[in-house]
């Protein structure tokens, strides 16, 4: 016979490609289980406020597709304070919920583990971020279809490039990780990435004005990461240091984080959301359900958060060469 357990799932912090097919998966192997599920509107300011609705089988279908998330997503002060947390904690009391899902990044899984050390009750965190930069994972929700977003769009800005003969200076997200930048510059093309992680003794801007401006291009892309002022500082530099080039800059905002999922995205998130409910059988808690090597693994919520996750550095070397 199956045990029965009521659990509550939420989406945190920015919104995601793939949410909806987590959120999707975890519903119903939940209700496969016997389990009943409670949807979490608004992230943890809705958990604060009683914004708690029971989802079924039906609630979920015809959500996989969908870009964002439908149980809504929001940043909260406020259960970042403990009467916050206290607060919320209550509300799950009052819903009977006795285990809590929480899918977003860094902030939302920090938030998930604050909860947990201040009262009991088990917490599975699911990496749902277009950053992938949560340690232990070798991809987070949301970061492929935001990776072919960005080449797509840079596949479009090069149209003009060439057309014009400019650099043209890509902003992208990422915070302080460099995945999407690096990864994004390498599938479209580009001549160069400056990200957070390639920080060396030798000017970023420099270096690719020194190899990466050539006789034989008629047009030049560099992906910049949104860190430290972004594509705007570097273009400025450009105009008053290499004022012979013609400069342009594109910020792709949060383009980046709108669209249907791609495949990989809504595959991964239905197999972390099945995963979570399977740790939760095996009496897991305060673990943040990761995928490494294409193996489900559990990795403590403390170590995801606080451990900086390593960008490859042969992809540095790839872009270099391949930049000539």
């Amino acid at each position: 016979m199956k045990n029965t357990r009521t659990i509550g799932v939420l989406t945190s912090g920015g919104d995601a490609p793939g949410m909806n097919a987590c959120i999707r998966a975890v519903t119903r192997a939940a209700i496969n289980e016997g389990w009943t599920v409670q949807g979490i509107y608004r992230g943890y300011e809705g958990l604060m406020d009683g914004e708690i609705r029971e989802l079924t089988t039906e609630s979920v279908s015809n959500m996989i597709q969908r870009g964002g998330t439908f149980l809504k997503t929001a940043r909260s002060k406020d259960f970042m304070t403990e009467e916050g947390r206290q607060k919320a904690y209550e509300n799950l009391v009052k819903f009977g919920i006795d285990a809590l899902i929480v899918i977003g990044g860094n902030g939302s899984l920090a938030g998930a583990e604050a909860l947990a050390a201040e009262h009991d009750i088990p917490v599975i965190g699911l990496p749902g971020t277009i950053d992938n930069d949560l340690y232990g994972t070798d991809v987070t929700i949301g970061y492929d279809t935001a990776l072919n977003t960005i080449v797509e769009c840079v596949d479009k800005i090069r149209d003009t490039a060439t057309s014009h003969n400019r650099i043209f200076f890509v902003e992208v997200m990422g915070r302080d990780a460099g995945f999407l930048a690096q990864n994004s510059a390498i599938a479209a093309g580009a001549e160069a990435a400056i990200i957070p992680e390639d920080k060396t003794d030798i000017d970023q801007l420099s270096n690719f004005i020194g190899r990466g401006i050539r006789k034989s291009k008629n047009s030049s892309i560099v992906l910049v990461s949104e860190k430290d002022g972004g594509a705007m500082h570097y273009a400025e530099r450009v105009r008053k240091e290499y004022p012979q080039y013609d400069v342009r800059v594109s910020i792709l905002g949060y383009l980046q984080r709108g669209g249907s999922p791609t495949a990989r995205d809504r595959i991964l998130a239905s197999r972390l959301g099945v995963a979570s409910i399977e740790a939760l059988k095996e009496g897991q808690r305060n673990v943040m359900i990761g995928l490494r090597q294409d193996e489900i693994v559990y990795v403590p919520i403390s170590r995801a958060i606080k451990l900086d996750k390593p960008i490859d550095r042969e992809l540095i070397n790839v872009l270099t060469v391949l930049s000539i």
